[in-house]
């Protein structure tokens, strides 16, 4: 049997299950023609029209009662970063082969769009994103960027912040939380685009290993996945035989496009030069738009573009084809980019060096969430303003809405790179950027969160290359970056940073030199936050023994030192050591530092803790008050100092007996920490199954 005619005639594309096709063996005089109600082809008829009237009467009834909640009862929820684009121009053919493959004739989940860079991919899939959202209402629309595992963590969090997903059990990561979200029958029906997904290590992760976004991946009946891709071996993988390859546009789209993106419409009047231009840049929506910005930046005509096209030599467009790394090359078309960018590029050096230095400056860095002031500074405002204009102006960066937040398409990002390789660049502009980064790089200071959360993808990216190995402020950089990453409770990410820092270190500089003992000092707290005891206590007993030879004893950083030493000591079993070594501390730090000082303060926090371990309990609740009360005293209601002390007391009050107090206070602090931390940091999951407990057992007592 088949369908007599296309969806498209047979059917009025009612939104959801409205309508339904049955396949008859018919033709069209005999289509509604039976030979009695007991042939196949009646009973297939009648028990559809039967199953669609019983279903009608049972939503009918549902919205009768007021009690009921249907099946999929959420609201949609869209998170698609960017706009609509006015400017989309045909791709007519292949949207409707997406439509019909995800929701017409539910041919498959999961479709991956396969082309070359720079071919609309992304503006396709948005083209399909916001039909969905005003096509198909019930359907909710997620974007994720997989340029980077950075990227794409960072929209799981944006989505997850959307969906109001909180951690329930297990890992509260929230990729793993919007990956169950999704895969339940409550969170409806959805469309999620996976963007620019080209990398396979991002994707898949380590051969064996795993850890790629796909492990993160939805997979619902109710679902449905769009893969963009440069690459087919991604494209296969992750979607089989359901793969839409995108090709150049035709030369009437192209025009068309042209002609829109332009301000002087009647530059595209001498029909032979635009198809000549078209011809150069092999009909790629990309490299149109880049044309197009030039065009109207600089006031050309189409005829000396194309002079311009037609004089850049040929090695130049080879090497940026070389290091594409697509598995698929389609002849011709990646050199087309070449073509138009490095144009551009060398354009910009010659007319406007400070937006040249900041291409070559963001070549270096993560294309994608480009803070204004992590951007090297100028002499004036107005330069760098001007600069950021410039390169907005050929559409090589893209604002984000109203805030000072830009980006990058990846394929100009990678161009950039060879653009300053090309110009045998490469050593010295890896050097400046790293030494920029290095010196706007913020501490640890909680006050600095906001700052290094926007900062910490670049840095790593930095950190991650091969360039700038012998820069010493490259270790600066991943020293602050592995304190930040600590406190942001990426602890194996920060141990990487931490250990890359501390080798070079103890390469160029004597054991007593005051950054190799702090590097190893900080790498410590790491290890034992990661849960290499043995490693810290061995790393930190070398900076004590050290220390206490090259400093006074009342130093602070022989002070510190010897407090983390003690924690550590604590962690790996070593009580009494630790309590004998900490009481040292406290007892020095109690002489020469203010009652509210923050040393002062944390070492009698991780005293108490001791006492706790070593059964001296009592003591233990009289220091916590104390310190408790000072920070409350001094420090704001969400700072993580407080939040640690009181979340210390806490346990001591447990501890003692007091589990009423325990509960009320740890409840405080899980009710904060929810409001400031991620689902998935470790001081929110140690608050909230620590309450959990401690509640357990007030009602056991409260039963008993």
């Amino acid at each position: 049997m088949g369908i007599i005619v296309d969806k498209r005639s047979a059917t009025m594309n009612l939104p959801g299950e409205r309508e339904k096709q049955v396949p008859i063996d018919a033709d069209h005089s005999a289509i509604c023609k039976f030979d009695s109600p007991n042939s196949g082809t009646c009973e297939l008829v009648l028990g559809t029209i039967a199953a669609q009237i019983k279903r009608a009467l049972e939503l009918a009834q549902d919205n009768r009662d007021p009690h009921h909640t249907p099946d999929h009862a959420c609201l949609p929820c869209y998170h698609i970063p960017m706009p609509q684009n006015q400017r989309f121009i045909g791709r007519e053919g292949t949207l409707d082969t997406l439509k019909r493959k995800l929701f017409l004739e539910n041919e498959a989940r999961t479709v991956a769009l396969v082309g070359l860079g720079g071919v609309g991919k992304t503006q396709v899939a948005l083209q399909l994103a916001h039909w969905v959202k005003v096509h198909k209402p019930e359907y909710s629309v997620f974007w994720v960027p997989a340029l980077s595992e950075a990227t794409f963590e960072q929209a799981y969090t944006e989505i997850a912040k959307k969906l109001a997903i909180h951690k329930s059990s297990g890992d509260g990561d929230p990729k793993d939380l919007v990956r169950q979200h999704l895969s339940s029958s409550s969170a409806g029906r959805w469309l999620l685009v996976v963007d620019n997904a080209d990398d396979g290590a991002v994707v898949f992760g380590d051969p064996g290993k795993g850890g790629g976004a796909r492990d993160y991946l939805p997979e619902s009946e109710d679902g449905l996945t769009l893969f963009t891709t440069r690459s087919r071996e991604v494209a296969v993988d992750v979607a089989g035989s359901d793969v839409v390859e995108l090709d150049e546009m035709n030369s009437e789209d192209a025009t068309s496009l042209l002609q829109k993106s332009l301000i002087r419409k009647n530059r595209v009047s001498n029909g032979a030069e635009v198809n000549e231009l078209l011809a150069e840049l092999t009909y790629l929506p990309l490299a149109i738009a880049q044309a197009a910005a030039y065009l109207n930046r600089n006031q050309v005509s189409v005829a000396e573009y194309l002079k311009l096209l037609r004089g850049t030599e040929q090695d130049m467009v080879s090497l940026m084809s070389r290091e594409f790394r697509d598995s698929t090359r389609y002849e011709g078309t990646q050199n087309a980019i070449a073509t138009t960018w490095l144009v551009s590029f060398d354009h910009i050096r010659k007319s406007d060096s400070t937006a040249a230095d900041l291409l070559a400056f963001i070549s270096y860095i993560e294309p994608k969430s480009i803070p204004q002031s992590i951007l090297p500074g100028c002499q004036s405002e107005e330069q760098i303003v001007h600069a950021i204009g410039t390169l907005r102006a050929y559409a090589f960066l893209s604002k984000r809405g109203e805030s000072k937040m830009y980006d990058m398409h990846s394929l100009v990002h990678m161009a950039t790179r060879i653009w300053v390789s090309k110009r045998g660049l490469a050593i010295q502009e890896a050097g400046k950027a790293i030494r920029h980064v290095a010196k706007v790089f913020p501490s640890d200071d909680y006050e600095n969160r906001s700052l290094w959360r926007e900062y910490m993808p670049h840095s790593i990216r930095m950190l991650q290359g091969p360039e700038g190995r012998d820069v010493e402020e490259r270790y600066n950089l991943s020293y602050w970056t592995g304190r930040c990453l600590r406190v942001d409770g990426r602890i194996k990410e920060s141990v990487w940073c931490l250990e890359q820092c501390q080798r070079w270190w103890v390469d160029c500089f004597d054991e007593d030199h005051p950054s190799r003992l702090a590097s190893q000092h900080t790498l410590a707290i790491a290890y034992q936050a990661n849960g290499q005891v043995k490693k810290a206590v061995e790393l930190l007993e070398h900076v004590v023994e050290v220390r206490e030879r090259v400093l006074t004893e009342d130093h602070p950083d022989r002070l510190a030192s010897q407090h983390v030493l003690a924690g550590v000591y604590q962690a790996n079993g070593q009580v009494k050591k630790a309590v004998e070594l900490l009481e040292h501390v406290v007892e020095v730090q109690e002489k020469i530092l203010t009652e509210d000082h923050p040393d002062r303060l944390a070492s009698q926090h991780v005293l108490a803790g001791v006492y706790q371990a070593n059964g001296q309990v009592k003591k233990a609740v009289e220091l916590l008050e104390h310190v408790v009360e000072v920070r409350e005293r001094i420090l704001t209601e969400d700072h993580p100092d407080r939040l640690a002390s009181q979340h210390a007391l806490s346990i001591a009050y447990q501890a003692n007996g007091q589990v009423k107090k325990a509960v009320e206070l740890l409840e405080h602090v899980v009710e904060v920490q929810e409001k400031i931390l991620t689902e998935g940091h470790p001081d929110r999951l140690t608050s909230q199954h620590a309450l959990v407990w401690i509640r357990n057992r007030l009602a056991c007592e409260r039963g008993g």
